[in-house]
């Protein structure tokens, strides 16, 4: 494993947090210390939970600064895409697995000045997305299953991590970040890091122990573990 010399970005994964206060949580987070906010869009059809959609994101940027990194876990993002580009997010991430238009959706996005991030499930192939890393400014490889919250790692991920970084090597697509969503904390983010991650989505890890600020800089130090 090599460590990635990208910055190491932490998104916090709302759904850890009590969403219906988090309006309030959010105008007290500092954006020198906490990267990016995480939004898991889930629709009960792709996953079978449900969450929340582009009206409570919209409500919730009025109270933040932070960027937002929006992840649609949802059927046909084609036909819902529109509204959540039109809330200026970080990133829109789509599922490989959830539409027949990725490169049209990709392309789509960057269009619109937000980065286009393309995830995978534990079961779907790195190759399978090999073509589509020059549409991509990010991939999201789950480390779970998706869709339920506060599940342990999958070591399986690391190996995919390792794999999904020489593919981007390998596509002089030099620019594309990693992400990785799923069972992260403390005492593997080193590792995931070092497979060559440089996003790292963390839900429990960070909002455990209430004091959100703190969690981010313990895991940032982790990660040069």
């Amino acid at each position: 494993m090599q460590k990635t010399t990208e910055p190491i970005l932490i998104s916090p994964s709302i759904i850890a947090g009590d969403l219906a206060s988090f309006g309030t949580v959010a105008e007290g987070l500092d954006p020198a210390v906490v990267d990016l906010l995480h939004m898991d869009v889930m629709d009960g059809h792709f996953v079978p939970n449900l969450t929340f959609g582009p009206g409570y994101i919209a409500h919730l940027k009025r109270h933040c600064r932070i960027p937002l990194d929006v992840h649609l876990m949802i059927e046909r993002p084609e036909l819902s895409l529109e509204e959540y580009l039109s809330l200026e997010p970080w990133c829109v991430t789509i599922h490989y697995e959830s539409t027949r238009f990725p490169v049209r959706l990709l392309s789509l996005i960057r269009n619109r000045g937000v980065k286009a991030g393309l995830a995978i499930n534990p079961a779907t192939p790195v190759e399978s997305i090999a073509d589509l890393l020059p549409c991509c400014d990010l991939v999201l490889i789950m480390s779970v299953d998706p869709g339920f919250y506060g599940q342990p790692f999958m070591e399986t991920a690391l190996p995919r991590i390792e794999k999904c970084a020489a593919l981007i090597r390998g596509q002089n697509a030099a620019g594309t970040l990693i992400q990785v969503d799923g069972g992260i904390h403390r005492e593997n983010i080193s590792r995931v890091v070092r497979a060559g991650a440089s996003v790292i989505v963390a839900g429990n890890a960070v909002f455990k122990g209430g004091d959100i600020h703190a969690a981010v800089r313990d895991l940032k130090k982790g990660a040069l573990g």
